[in-house]
């Protein structure tokens, strides 16, 4: 029984991650950038021989710190989002299908002149708003794409969804940090730490662009771009600190 459990669960997750990547690849981009801003900023700041003393363990300690702190966050975050998200879309979806089923065949008229506004003949658009009135479910969810401009959301599973995004975060979070728990804070390190973080967005970026069927090209500068920025804000945070220490 167990083990049927969590073939589920496995099966669960890898059909959530095909159709919905959204929360392993935001929550690992973020996840990768944030916690490699923290490595970044105290790069900048050892240039003041009070802050380079401390050595790797002041970039585990808050890099860690980080990673589990804002990793958790996201994931609640995104938990309270889809949840939000599916509230929202079964409340208006409702009275959408009340307001239409009140609307003595203004609402099929209705249906009509979207279905004609999107490609359909006006005699086909009429019989098909005919077939569609008569099933308020299908009704509902056509209507609130045309009328809303909503997605259905309300199979996604917000616990799924929630625990991807801190697993992501963690896992693509800790890569910044891996040479600092074997070697001692140097530049040669530092570059070390810039080429993992840059693999592991550019991997990222790549199941992005497969997902999305969007250029390759735009993805990796688009998510890399980001990381670059905040990878600079901090370093200069970082390096104004340095200046202003004893």
């Amino acid at each position: 029984m167990p083990r049927a459990f969590l073939r589920r669960r496995l099966a669960d997750t890898a059909h959530a991650m095909r159709h919905n990547p959204r929360p392993v690849i935001y929550g690992g981009n973020d996840g990768a950038i944030t916690t490699f801003a923290v490595v970044a900023g105290f790069t900048g700041a050892s240039a003041s021989e009070s802050i380079a003393a401390v050595g790797a363990l002041a970039v585990l300690i808050f890099g860690l710190a980080n990673l589990f702190a804002d990793g958790v966050s996201m994931g609640l975050s995104e938990y309270l989002s889809t949840r939000s998200q599916q509230q929202v879309y079964g409340s208006q979806r409702r009275a959408l299908i009340a307001r239409y089923a009140n609307s003595d065949g203004a609402g099929q008229a209705e249906v009509a002149r979207h279905l004609v506004a999107h490609g359909m003949r006006p005699e086909d658009a009429d019989e098909a708003a005919r077939l569609i009135c008569r099933n308020p479910e299908m009704l509902g969810d056509l209507m609130m794409v045309y009328d809303k401009g909503m997605t259905d959301n309300r199979f996604e599973s917000p616990a799924l969804n929630g625990a991807l995004t801190v697993g992501a975060f963690i896992t693509f979070g800790a890569v910044p940090l891996i040479p600092y728990f074997f070697l001692s804070p140097t530049p040669q390190v530092f570059a070390l730490s810039v080429a993992m973080t840059a693999l592991s967005v550019t991997g990222l970026a790549l199941v992005r662009a497969r997902a999305s069927a969007e250029p390759t090209g735009r993805c990796l500068a688009e998510m890399l771009g980001v990381g670059v920025v905040g990878a600079s804000v901090a370093y200069g945070v970082g390096a104004a600190v340095a200046l202003l220490a004893p």
